[in-house]
């Protein structure tokens, strides 16, 4: 009875050992499917990692094993390294390396400091299959188990030949133009840092601005400008406008080392990196001082010509206007001249005043033409001695009036130049003339002569008041006097000796003037080269007369000057023309029209139509009938001139008119238009 329980028991404990087994099992078997499915998940992850080592072709990814031998192969490596796997697994990687890094022991250092440092990154030439090298970035990484034992390496190449030939390229660049800027020299060109301060120098910088490297490299671009600028903020406003807008240019003066100044152009630009952040400026400055002072100069040529042309214009409209009033005047003495009248006191001073007033206004219009050589001289052989004789003559008045004492000491020998006989004698008129004037009453005048080796030489001294040290070496210059009085006794414009020079120099010759001091009186000097061959002797002159008409004309004035055209006509008629006038030009047109003179007087300077559209008009008017056309005017230049010879002027007389000239122009037949 007693068995049955202990079998009991028995049957409990096995089933309790079955069902914790079967349990056991279970978990058992779903571990090891996790296992199973986490290997397989595993190998899968292999697989891909492998797959996409394998598809790299732009690196060469490949295993080698602890002692340095290739364990694995990919398309790149195969593409870089020009192996198959077959070829190259099993083999050292050393195949790799040029022969001299193998016996270097290149490889083993590499493999070394990759096991010790886990890494290890070189940069340099490799070998490929074909023996050609290749430039390559390589890195080799030590790779071990979960122990930490080491089990081979990991080693990832990447060609880099075409970057390093690019980057040799544009170092190579970078250095030919470093070399190119370092070399120009006609530019300074340099570059600064961003707060302006100097970072390089080439040749062109040096020379320019004469600051070597080592002067001026770290220095500030202020130095080369003017402390007025500097002052006013121009070298930040430089830089400022050239970051902000990327460019700035200018030109102005820049300073040199030595402190001279120079004309520059100057071009500062901005200097950005990749990411557009700012690294400095490049600064290129030329050197223009030349260009500056030669448009300097053609402004100041330009501005000087256009002064002189306003001069001539201003010279030519006051002698006009001063020669209108002296017309009648002139034409009046010559009427008292033809009445006996002219020998009292009253006549006597005013033909010397208004021969003084002629010569103001003819030395006037003279000195702008001489001084530009607008003068046409009539080159003959001249006697010296008759010429100074005849200046002489010329200032005898002033000379008696002012009662000098001259002496003329003429015994050299004769002395023949080649010589425009008029213009000789205004030179020495004025030198005359300019003596008497600046010599106290009762002074002397000594005139010498002296003819030696290849010239002659006039001397005028006087005892008058002299010449300071500092104005003789402006005595020849336009419109310069010596010291006058209030009352301006001495007269003259400053024009007689700026026309001495400028004809004496016209002729070959030289003038001087030499004075101690004030109160010691003054001596002038010209030298004239000789002329070789004598000229045939000259007839004496006599004084002009003034002759009656040998045939008695038809003659039309034309003047709106009512005092010039009423005693012209009076002087014609008391000579024997039949004479009539017009004072304005419709007028003319019609009484020329009427009477058909034999000569018509024009003046040029008339209201509504001028003389020379007037001409134009009675030409085509009167046709064959034309009468002789005469310009009066009191213009007289070249190109009033040319434009009277234009128009069909015959003749162009000058304001106030010589009567003696114009009676023998009246005497001349006629050339062209009516028959006499």
């Amino acid at each position: 009875m007693s068995s049955t329980p202990v079998r009991g028991n028995t049957l409990a404990a096995t089933t309790d050992l079955r069902d914790h087994a079967d349990a056991l099992q279970g978990k058992l078997d779903e571990r090891t499917q996790q296992l199973a499915k986490k290997t397989e998940l595993a190998a899968e992850n292999e697989e891909l990692f492998r797959l996409l080592v394998a598809s790299v072709r732009d690196y060469a990814i490949f295993m080698l094993d602890a002692t340095g031998h290739v364990a694995t192969w990919n398309a790149g490596a195969q593409a870089i390294k020009q192996y198959t796997a077959d070829e190259i697994v099993g083999r050292h990687f050393s195949t790799f390396y040029s022969p001299e890094d193998v016996a270097a022991g290149k490889t083993e250092m590499e493999l070394e400091v990759a096991e010790r440092e886990g890494r290890f990154e070189d940069i340099g030439w490799r070998v490929r299959k074909d023996g050609t090298k290749f430039w390559a970035n390589v890195v080799i990484s030590a790779v071990r188990d979960h122990t930490g034992t080491l089990i081979g390496f990991s080693k990832v190449t990447r060609d880099l030949t075409e970057q390093r030939r690019a980057e040799q390229q544009r170092r190579a660049a970078e250095d030919r133009f470093r070399l190119l800027v370092e070399s120009v020299r006609d530019y300074g060109v340099f570059v600064l840092d961003p707060r302006g301060h100097v970072a390089t120098w080439n040749a062109g910088a040096e020379r320019i601005k004469g600051y070597t490297a080592n002067e001026i490299i770290g220095s500030h671009f202020s130095k080369f400008y003017p402390e007025e600028d500097v002052r006013a903020g121009k070298c930040e406003l430089e830089l400022e406008v050239a970051e902000r807008e990327g460019r700035f240019e200018d030109e102005g003066w820049r300073v040199r080392k030595d402190g001279s100044k120079f004309w520059a152009n100057v071009v500062v630009s901005a200097v950005r990196d990749d990411q557009g952040t700012l690294v400095g400026f490049s600064k290129v400055t030329r050197d223009l001082t030349d260009r500056k002072r030669a448009e300097d100069d053609r402004a100041a040529r330009l501005a000087a010509e256009q002064a002189n042309r306003a001069k001539d214009e201003f010279l030519a409209m006051l002698g006009h206007e001063l020669r209108n009033p002296l017309a009648p005047i002139v034409t009046a003495l010559e009427l008292i001249k033809l009445r006996s009248d002219s020998e009292t006191k009253e006549y006597q001073v005013i033909e010397r005043q208004v021969s003084h007033m002629m010569r103001l206004v003819d030395d006037l219009l003279d000195v702008s033409r001489i001084t530009r050589g607008k003068i046409d001289l009539k080159l003959q052989r001249l006697d010296l001695h008759d010429v100074v004789a005849k200046a002489l003559e010329m200032v005898s008045p002033l000379l008696e009036q002012r009662r000098h004492h001259v002496s003329v000491d003429s015994t050299a020998g004769q002395g023949y130049v080649n010589a425009d006989e008029n213009r000789l004698t205004q030179v020495f008129t004025n030198l005359l003339t300019n003596a008497a004037r600046y010599t106290p009453p009762g002074g002397n005048i000594i005139v010498k002569l002296r003819v030696d080796g290849q010239g002659a030489t006039l001397d005028v001294r006087d005892d008058g008041q002299g010449i300071d040290a500092g104005l003789l070496p402006t005595v020849f210059d336009l419109f310069v006097q010596g010291n006058q009085t209030s009352e301006r006794s001495s007269g003259g414009l400053g024009l007689g000796l700026t026309l001495v020079k400028s004809l004496v120099q016209q002729h070959g010759g030289r003038v001087t003037a030499h004075s101690s001091g004030r109160g010691q009186g003054s001596t002038f000097s010209v030298w004239l080269p000789l002329f070789a061959a004598q000229p045939a002797e000259a007839g004496t002159r006599g004084r002009a007369v003034i002759p009656r008409a040998i045939r008695a004309l038809r003659v039309v004035v034309v003047d709106d000057n009512e005092d010039a055209r009423l005693l012209l006509c009076e002087l014609l008629t008391a000579v024997g023309h039949d004479v009539k006038s017009a004072g304005e030009p419709f007028a003319a047109l019609e009484t020329i029209a009427e009477h058909e003179p034999d000569v018509a007087i024009l003046d040029i300077g008339l209201p509504v139509i001028d003389g020379f559209e007037l001409a134009q008009r009675i030409r085509a008017r009167m046709g064959d009938c034309t009468p002789r056309l005469i310009a009066l005017t009191g213009y007289g230049q070249a190109n009033d001139r040319e434009r009277s010879k234009a128009a069909g002027f015959e003749v162009h007389l000058v304001k106030p008119v010589d009567a003696t000239k114009l009676f023998e122009l009246l005497t001349i037949p006629t050339s062209a238009g009516r028959s006499s």
